[in-house]
C-alpha cells in the first residue's frame, strides 16, 4: 500500500535529543544529553498519597471526561501564583495543556501560516522549532548580545507573526535576560504590535536569586505565556498551561477561543486524573516552595560540580557560561571541532551530549563547535568522570 503524506510532514523531524537518548541506554554511558529532571527530586510519596485520596474520594470524576479548559481549581491556583504587579491573571486566561510542548503546538496551529515570520533566539529551544515547523513559518534569527535578544529586532520592516523566547535560564544556553532588557523587549513588542510567546519552564529553578519578573508583567496584553509542572513536580504527569494575554479585546477573545478549539481537536482535554492529583497535592499541605528549595540546592551542587569539572578537564579554547539556574551548560569549543561528528566517538567512550547545531534555525548556520550539557541527572563524581571522558574526545 502506498500512502500519500501531507506536505507538512516534510517539515517534521525527529528530535536530536530523543534520538541520542536511545543510544544512551547502553550500559556504562554517562549521559549529559537529555533535559530530564533528576528522578530523585520527584515527590513520589506525596504524589502517591494524593493519588490515593483522589481515587478514593473523587474516583468517578477523575476517570471521566473533563472540560477542555482544564480543572477550574487548578486554573485558579495557577492564576494566583502568577499574578504580580501589572500582571493580574484570571483563571479564564488559563488553558491547561498536556505538557507545555502541546502549548507550543497549539500556538503554532492557531497563529502561523505558510511563510509567517517567526523571530527566534539563536540558539533556541529545539522543541519549539519542532512544534512550529509543520505550520511552515519562516524562522528569522533574533539578533542578540550578552544580555539577550535585541529589542529593536521587533520593529523590522517585515513584522513578525510572533516572537518566541525563553527568558529565564534558557534551554540550551542557560542565559537569563536581565530585567531592564525584558522591559525594553516588552515595550518594543507593544510599539511594533508583535505577539511574544514567553516559554518559562525553568524560572523556578534558580540557584542564588530568582530571575526577574516575566515579560508578561510588563506587557500583559502582548504576551502568550507558557508554563509547566514538569520541572517542579514530575514530567510524567504531562500537565502544562497557556496563559493568554490580558484584556477583553476582540483579538484576545478570538485567540482564546481558537486555542480552546485547537485543544479540543487535539485531545479533548488533559487527563483529569493527573490534574486532580496536582490539585489534591497542592491543597493537602504539600510545601511546594520547600520542595523547590530542596531541588534548587541539589541542582546548585551539581552545577558547581560541572563548573569545576569543565575547568579541570576541558582542553584550551573551550568556553562556557556559568548558569544561575536551570539545567544546562552551553559550551563553545575551538574552531574546527565539529561536535556532531565527534558524538559517535563520545558514545563509544561512554559519554553523551547534544551537539549545538540542533538548536539553530533560519538562515543562520548552526555553530558546529557548540554543545549542550545537562548536569541534573548525574552525581558530582559521575559529572567529573563524564566531563573527563568528553574532554578526551574533544582534545
Amino acid at each position: 500500500m502506498t500512502f500519500t503524506l501531507a506536505r507538512r510532514t516534510q517539515r517534521m523531524n525527529s528530535s536530536a535529543i530523543r534520538e541520542i537518548l536511545k543510544v544512551t541506554e547502553r550500559p556504562g554511558v554517562l549521559s549529559m544529553a537529555g533535559g530530564l529532571p533528576a528522578p530523585e527530586s520527584f515527590p513520589i510519596e506525596a504524589i502517591q498519597r494524593a493519588c490515593d485520596q483522589v481515587l478514593s474520594t473523587q474516583g468517578s470524576a477523575a476517570l471521566q471526561y473533563a472540560t477542555t479548559e482544564g480543572l477550574l481549581p487548578l486554573r485558579e491556583w495557577i492564576a494566583r501564583r502568577l499574578s504580580q504587579g501589572a500582571w493580574q491573571v484570571d483563571a479564564s486566561q488559563v488553558l491547561i495543556t498536556t505538557g507545555s510542548q502541546q502549548g507550543l503546538d497549539l500556538v503554532g496551529k492557531v497563529m502561523l501560516d505558510e511563510g509567517s515570520p517567526v523571530l527566534v533566539e539563536q540558539p533556541t529551544y529545539l522543541g519549539a522549532l519542532q512544534a512550529f515547523a509543520p505550520y511552515e513559518p519562516v524562522f528569522t534569527p533574533w539578533a542578540s548580545d550578552a544580555e539577550g535578544p535585541l529589542p529593536q529586532d521587533l520593529s523590522k520592516a517585515e513584522p513578525a507573526r510572533l516572537a518566541y523566547l525563553v527568558p529565564s535560564f534558557q534551554n540550551p544556553s542557560g542565559h537569563c535576560i536581565p530585567d531592564a532588557r525584558r522591559r525594553e523587549i516588552a515595550l518594543q513588542a507593544q510599539q511594533s504590535n508583535t505577539p511574544v510567546v514567553e516559554d518559562n519552564p525553568y524560572g523556578e529553578l534558580w540557584f542564588d536569586a530568582p530571575p526577574p519578573p516575566p515579560l508578561a508583567t510588563h506587557a500583559p496584553e502582548q504576551v502568550i505565556y507558557l508554563g509547566s509542572f514538569s520541572k517542579v513536580l514530575a514530567p510524567g504527569l504531562r500537565v502544562g498551561y497557556i496563559v493568554t494575554p490580558s484584556g477583553d479585546h476582540p483579538g484576545t477573545r478570538a485567540l482564546r477561543a481558537k486555542l480552546l478549539q485547537a485543544k479540543q481537536a487535539a485531545d479533548l482535554h488533559t487527563p483529569a486524573l493527573n490534574q486532580r492529583i496536582i490539585v489534591q497535592l497542592l491543597d493537602s499541605g504539600f510545601d511546594l516552595d520547600g520542595h523547590l528549595d530542596t531541588v534548587r540546592a541539589r541542582y546548585r551542587a551539581q552545577r558547581d560540580a560541572m563548573a569545576t569539572a569543565l575547568a579541570r578537564h576541558l582542553p584550551g579554547g573551550c568556553t562556557w557560561h556559568l548558569p544561575q539556574g536551570g539545567m544546562f551548560f552551553w559550551v563553545t569549543c575551538s574552531d574546527g571541532i565539529d561536535t556532531l561528528q565527534r558524538l559517535p566517538l563520545a558514545v563509544e567512550s561512554g559519554v553523551a551530549y547534544v551537539p549545538g547545531a540542533s538548536f539553530y534555525a533560519g538562515n543562520a548556520p548552526g555553530q558546529a563547535n557548540t554543545l549542550r550539557l545537562s548536569f541534573v541527572t548525574l552525581s558530582p563524581s559521575e559529572i567529573d568522570e563524564a566531563v573527563a571522558r568528553l574532554a578526551r574526545c574533544l582534545a
